[in-house]
């Protein structure tokens, strides 16, 4: 028989196999515990470890993580491929995520980053369309693609909601979207919803010539969830939105089978996710989030808007690099900037994160001096500016949607 300590969950001589799962951490020991001993801790408990010395048999097959490198703060951990059920997201996050970032033997633990074996990407099925959206929905190449959701958050009647979606449809925008808490209420039913919003998205269409669609929030309960997608196939729209953290990455995965067999695109709210990623020091970053999102399947997911809106600033470009880079030919991952933004700060934005996008406005368009449509068509213009590289008091001088905008917001960011 041997034994297992924490000292074995170290070893900084250990090179990671092409299987490994790599981790990396930022951690701040406990008072009294040095640096090793602290990332020996992560690996240990995040793997088969324990606080006491283990004895065991030659019938026991080694799953132990190994921390191989720490550089001031920050310490990686290589976990073996077997460890993991593959396609199990939540036994994944269970592992990498779990008990350790409550350990008392660090005061402060975050999960910064994580690189994806094939042998563990292989499991999952990944975002059934991806960026192609842009062109396979809408036809869209050289812009971004436009999306809005009706202000008030919540509290609009069914017939305002589907109004509000056609003034914006009509002025410019894409997509209408459902905003995070808009569900099943009485003052709005999801049926009637979606039934009422598509009916004017038809009109739309036939008004402008241009294809629309509609953002649905089928967030709920994950046998309610995929009755809505069945639903929203039925009527003949193109995608589901839902909240991804807080109905859990196992809906998420459940949601991704019922929208390959329907044809759907998964437009990925994120509500919920800087509980794990606002503090600098503690929890999940979003860029791991983001990772958990691609590998779940979602098609589009909220990245932030580089500091550009409300939000707390992040690493979006970083993220969204990630979420286009090359995964062993897994689909890629359309990013959407919101929180914030209106038409003065769309060059800025896009000169940040490029055309293949998706860009979401609420306030900046419905609170427009003359309107919803007012607001998108100022929205759509300054795309349109931005895309064929001309000045926005320019373009502004001929599209008087746009210079009621700038005169409103000019370029500065909300709070």
């Amino acid at each position: 028989m041997s034994g297992i300590t924490y000292e074995d969950f170290l070893d900084l001589s250990y090179t990671p196999t092409e299987t490994d799962l790599v981790c990396t951490f930022r951690i701040a020991p406990a008072d009294g515990m040095s640096m090793e001993a602290a990332a020996s801790r992560v690996a240990s408990e995040s793997s088969n470890g324990t606080w006491a010395a283990l004895h065991i048999d030659d019938t026991f097959t080694d799953m132990g993580a190994t921390t191989f490198a720490i550089d001031g703060d920050t310490i990686k951990v290589a976990y073996p491929a077997g460890l993991f059920e593959a396609g199990n997201m939540p036994q994944v996050l269970s592992c990498i995520a779990g008990n350790i970032m409550g350990m008392k033997a660090v005061d402060t633990i975050r999960l910064e980053d994580c690189e994806w074996p094939e042998a563990i990407v292989s499991g999952y099925r990944g975002p059934q369309f991806g960026s192609g959206v842009r062109s396979e929905i809408f036809g869209v190449e050289d812009r971004p693609i436009l999306a809005t959701v009706p202000k008030p958050k919540v509290g609009l009647s069914t017939a305002k909601h589907a109004e509000v979606g056609y003034e914006a449809w009509v002025g410019g925008v894409d997509l209408l979207k459902d905003d995070e808490n808009l569900t099943d209420q009485p003052f709005n039913p999801f049926s009637d919803r979606l039934t009422e919003s598509l009916a004017m998205r038809d009109k739309a269409q036939d008004e402008t010539g241009e294809v629309k669609s509609y953002l649905v929030n089928v967030t709920a309960e994950t046998n309610e969830m995929l009755e809505r997608a069945d639903e929203v196939a039925s009527q003949g729209n193109e995608y589901v939105m839902v909240d991804v953290v807080t109905c859990g990455w196992a809906a998420v995965q459940t949601l991704r089978e019922r929208c390959e067999e329907l044809g759907l695109a998964i437009h990925a709210h994120r509500a919920m996710h800087a509980a794990f990623d606002r503090l600098p020091d503690h929890g999940v970053s979003m860029r791991v989030l983001a990772q958990v999102s691609r590998l779940c399947g979602v098609d589009q997911l909220h990245t932030g808007t580089a500091g550009l809106g409300k939000l707390a600033n992040e690493d979006t470009v970083g993220i969204n690099e990630w979420l286009r880079s090359d995964l062993y030919g897994m689909t890629d991952v359309l990013p959407t900037a919101s929180g914030g933004l209106h038409p003065g700060l769309v060059p800025a934005l896009m000169d940040a994160t490029g055309t293949n996008m998706c860009i979401q406005v609420g306030g900046g368009i419905h609170g427009h001096p003359e309107g919803t449509r007012a607001g998108a068509a100022a929205f759509r213009q300054a795309v349109d500016a931005t895309v064929a590289g001309v000045p926005m008091d320019e373009y502004a001088a001929d599209h008087a949607e746009l210079a009621t905008a700038l005169e409103k917001w000019g370029t500065e960011t909300p709070r």
